[in-house]
């Protein structure tokens, strides 16, 4: 076992302990630490389609709400730039409480990341889709999950790879066989990029939240998206709360500014030719050392969207996977 994968399992054994020993809104019957053999890629050989990256083996926590023998409905969390946060394992909790299983992955231990925040290059944005494809292998084979009932939920960066593992491109050279998400629950996503065929996603549902006061990853992208896929007859739509800034759903963040976190807000890219991303503006390959790449937006929690997120997901969930 290499020291990352050491650090990353003392990480989410913390956060497991944080879940269960402080007041929570339901116990888990048990939780388990999972290798997840992954690869580090570019965006560029991630959009190839090569497999030839830095293997690595990340970690996941998955929390079963109950004992027995019957396969259960289960949730994949993908955390944010600033790694598993309070809203991620708060999301746990509450989806433990309505029957669902839990898994937490970790992209950014196992590789010596603390954070991407502050420095967006650290890790290709488009890593986090084969991370999340290949937890979902790790928990198809799983003697208590239901394989066809797996949903996959992210927040930020985490809510991107969400939103983009439903292309059918990246499943078809990512995905595990014979498994595919069930629905996605993209939070505060960033839509700046349009990739070669995006148009063409599960038919399964997606369901967008995002915050309208969001200054870090506006929303205005998200919906010139979700009226493309619209118009292209795909389930998805897009919920909006007033006054909500980014991270609205993290009960540990205040509403202010972060003044070293990089934002692509003012930022618009495509994907021309295949494999190379590029500013739409200048036409040249996007770096973040781009002059549209800006610094401190604001985050920080809302409870009263965060109250009416956690509704209209466990209700949604509670429809489609039947737990």
């Amino acid at each position: 076992m290499n020291i990352y994968f050491r650090l990353a399992i003392f990480g989410i054994t913390c956060l497991s302990c944080i879940g269960l020993c402080a007041p929570i809104s339901a116990q888990v019957a048990r939780t388990e630490l999972h290798a997840i053999p992954t690869l580090t890629l570019s965006d560029r050989q991630f959009l190839l389609g090569e497999k030839n990256g830095t293997s690595v083996t990340i970690a996941g926590a998955l929390r079963v709400p109950r004992l027995g023998t019957d396969r259960l409905p289960a949730v994949i969390l993908v955390h944010g730039s600033g790694g598993i946060g309070g809203n991620v394992d708060r999301w746990s909790q509450e989806l433990n409480s309505i029957g669902l299983a839990t898994f937490v992955i970790d992209s950014f231990t196992a590789r010596g990341i603390q954070s991407t925040s502050a420095n967006q290059a650290l890790l290709g944005r488009l890593n986090m889709v084969l991370d999340s494809y290949r937890a979902l292998g790790v928990l198809a084979a799983h003697p208590r999950i239901d394989p066809e009932k797996v949903v996959l939920m992210g927040f930020s960066r985490g809510g991107q790879a969400t939103l983009y593992a439903s292309l059918k491109r990246f499943e078809r050279m990512y995905g595990p066989e014979g498994a595919t998400f069930a629905a996605y629950v993209p939070f505060y996503a960033p839509c700046f990029t349009t990739y070669i065929g995006d148009e063409d996603v599960s038919e399964n549902p997606i369901r967008l939240f995002h915050g309208a006061a969001d200054d870090y990853v506006p929303v205005a992208p998200c919906r010139a998206y979700v009226e493309r896929l619209r118009k292209v007859g795909k389930d998805v739509t897009l919920t909006e709360y007033p006054d909500a800034h980014h991270a609205f759903d993290n009960p540990l963040l205040k509403v202010g500014p972060a003044p070293q976190s990089q934002t692509t807000r003012r930022c618009m890219m495509t994907e021309e030719p295949v494999g190379t991303i590029i500013n739409a503006v200048t036409k040249q390959p996007f770096t973040m050392e781009d002059p549209c790449v800006e610094h401190g937006p604001n985050l920080g929690y809302n409870a009263a969207a965060t109250a009416s997120a956690t509704q209209a997901v466990t209700e949604f969930l509670q429809v489609t996977l039947k737990p």
